[in-house]
């Protein structure tokens, strides 16, 4: 039986065969002279026509019937004519290409576009052996592989399981739907594993990827690097639109290298009536993944993406900039803004009630007594700050706010032209809904008053003023991390107060959080804190004695980070568990080799087993083999990660029962609970 690439060999090698037959497409050097084939294709040229079409294998490919007639697929043709494989190099639409299009074609301006780049309807599973080492890369492609993207993206054995709770570590053998979970492994199988048990409940997925900066940990050396970036960004996020709840958000936090690529993206993806802001982040000066190197302006600024699975089904829980109230009076007065006008009432003398009527009472105060803040200062012989923190309930401004209660008092205002006139209700909606509520407006200008209290909040003896976040945070503190959480973990720590914004945004209590950059887990111990479920995936080594070691200490009560703020004790579990390993395993054996002695004995083992790739000339691989032997040791090594079959990194969950791979019956009782399944992933409990 013929597969899918042997067939695809074979319509290259005969679509090659008539081309050379026109000498008028190819160039001194051999190469296809491919715009003025396509420009003839394009024109219906009989000669070029006939010819293909006269292929059998050319003929049943790129054309169809209609009636008696033969119509030659002109556009799925000159697509394919781009793969760069036909010439000798990697699966890819365009040669060298990244750009917007419409129905196929390459345009400047419209409406309706897409991102198209090579690779895009490539898979690209990216696994990462160390943060450090870069790797030439498999694109599977969508149409051509699909049985090994079947198999790479396929439920995966999970072992190595562990909860963690107030009481250390335990062995378990189940899995609760809620329980939070940490998995070790390459995040695009990961979350694939994840699709059957969590599709749609994800409230919030925060993920802060590698920016493709060329020093962080996306190092693909290769002519399509961008393309390589985004092929990996679009296989995840993809996946992760799936998870996504209907009412759900994604925030993804970027530097400017791929930001405008990435936009495009994410419309394309979510569609562009999903996008909900871009956020504005001041990190410390330089940034905080990579460098300014090369240009005009030193990176102070991060951005994050959010974007909504269905925008008309999400609603944002508002979040408020706390600011010590003095300070922010100072900040005012410099910037010339109204706090200068503000007033201290001493006294609104008796009232006189005006009527009384469906749930609404208004009165009349036409003794009021009011002061300047200084003056006031100055008579209670008091700084200026203490009467901002100490009589707050005094002090007010008003506002032309238009509101249902300002225009119900308004027959009573145009009666009434000095002192205060108030209405007393119960409000239906808001912060104050259901309590008795006295609202004042100011006679000669029609204005309501605005009292301090009502928007302070009180913490520790201080007062802060409340402002709704807007899309600039210049506040998050990115200096003196490296105590948060009690872990050090020097790239690229995000800082609790960033999570915590984001996740008292998006999610209530018990909603799912799910970030599969984990890093140093942020995130992770934020959600723990604030309440939410979560699920971490993280692929290196370090996931056991950072990100782990983070969220045990976020069980035991750490006071760092936003700790304090959100009254944080300690308690909660999290279940850790990790992709069984094939080649995966293999690839760390191989980076740890020393000598050349080590490299044969583990050689020869790799070539007795059945996880190489099967389209290696193995022969060359062999210590005798003279271009094999004339490598050095580094070089000898990546090679032989580089032929392992990047399909059998991790065990496939329907061959948990393959007696060769000696499973315990913890794991495959614990797998069988994970997937709710009884044996292999069917029958369904």
């Amino acid at each position: 039986m013929i597969n899918s690439e042997e067939l695809q060999t074979r319509l290259l090698s005969e679509i090659r065969r008539v081309l050379k037959e026109f000498p008028t497409y190819w160039d001194d050097k051999g190469d296809l002279i491919e715009s003025k084939l396509v420009n003839d294709l394009r024109e219906y040229k009989a000669d070029i026509l006939q010819a293909l079409l006269a292929n059998e294998l050319i003929n049943s490919t790129y054309s169809i019937k209609v009636n008696n007639s033969t119509i030659f697929k002109t556009d799925e043709f000159v697509s394919m004519l781009r793969f760069k494989r036909y010439w000798g190099s990697d699966y890819t639409k365009y040669t060298n290409e990244i750009g917007l299009t419409s129905e196929g074609k390459y345009l400047q301006y419209s409406e309706d576009v897409v991102l198209d780049f090579p690779y895009k309807d490539s898979v690209l599973e990216a696994g990462m052996s160390n943060e450090d080492v870069g790797k030439d890369e498999v694109f599977y492609h969508n149409i051509l592989a699909k049985e090994e993207i079947d198999n790479l993206l396929g439920p995966k054995v999970l072992t190595n399981m562990k909860r963690y709770d107030g009481n250390g570590e335990h062995e378990i053998i189940d899995f609760k739907d809620s329980d939070n979970l940490l998995i070790k492994g390459n995040n695009l199988i990961a979350l694939n594993l994840l699709k059957e048990r969590y599709f749609g409940k994800a409230k919030l997925i925060f993920i802060d990827p590698p920016y493709n900066t060329g020093s962080d940990s996306f190092k693909y050396n290769d002519s399509f690097n961008r393309s390589t970036w985004l092929t990996f960004m679009n296989n995840r996020l993809r996946v992760a639109k799936d998870l996504l709840s209907d009412d759900g958000l994604i925030w993804i936090q970027i530097n400017d290298e791929e930001l405008n690529y990435l936009g495009v993206l994410l419309d394309e993806i979510f569609g562009s009536d999903n996008f909900i802001n871009i956020i504005t982040v001041k990190t410390k000066v330089g940034g905080v993944s990579g460098s300014s190197e090369g240009k005009s302006f030193r990176d102070s600024t991060e951005f994050i993406f959010v974007y909504s699975k269905n925008k008309f089904n999400v609603s944002l829980t508002p979040v408020f900039k706390k600011t010590p109230v003095y300070e922010l009076v100072e900040e005012y007065a410099e910037e010339g803004k109204s706090w200068k006008y503000t007033q201290v009432l001493l006294s609104l003398g008796e009232p006189k009630e005006i009527k009384s009527s469906d749930g609404y009472t208004y009165k009349h105060y036409p003794k009021v007594k009011l002061t300047s803040v200084r003056a006031f200062a100055n008579d209670n012989n008091i700084e200026t700050e203490d009467v901002y923190n100490q009589h707050s309930e005094k002090i007010f401004r008003t506002t032309n706010a238009q509101s249902s209660v300002r225009k119900r008092v308004m027959n009573e205002l145009e009666q009434i032209t000095e002192g205060i006139v108030s209405v007393t209700y119960k409000p239906i909606k808001g912060k104050n809904k259901g309590k008795l509520t006295e609202i004042f407006y100011n006679a000669s200008n029609k204005d309501m008053f605005m009292f301090l209290s009502d928007m302070l909040e009180e913490q520790n003896g201080e007062f802060f003023y409340k402002q709704r976040l807007t899309n600039l945070w210049e506040d998050i503190q990115y200096n003196n991390l490296k105590k948060e959480g009690k872990v050090d973990f020097p790239n690229g720590k995000k800082p609790e107060k960033l999570l915590l914004n984001a996740i008292l945004t998006s999610t209530d209590e018990k909603d799912l959080v799910i970030d599969f950059f984990a890093g140093s887990g942020s995130s992770l111990a934020v959600a723990h804190k604030t309440k939410r479920q979560y699920i971490g995936i993280e692929q290196l080594d370090y996931i056991k004695n950072i990100t782990s070691k983070r969220l045990r200490n976020v069980i035991e009560g750490e006071q760092g980070g936003v700790s304090q703020e959100v009254e944080w004790q300690g308690g909660g579990s999290f279940v850790y568990a990790e992709l069984y390993e094939l080649n995966q395993k293999h690839i760390q054996d191989i980076l740890a080799i020393e000598d050349e002695i080590e490299l044969e004995l583990i050689l020869d083992e790799l070539l007795e087993t059945e996880y190489l790739n099967f389209k290696v000339d193995f022969e060359k691989l062999s210590a005798d083999s003279g271009s094999f032997k004339n490598l050095t040791l580094e070089q000898k090594k990546e090679l032989i990660i580089q032929v392992l079959d990047l399909n059998q990194l991790y065990l496939n969950y329907s061959e948990i029962d393959d007696e060769k791979y000696n499973i315990s019956e913890g794991v495959k009782q614990f797998n069988h609970s994970f997937y709710q399944s009884e044996v292999n992933g069917n029958d369904k409990a």
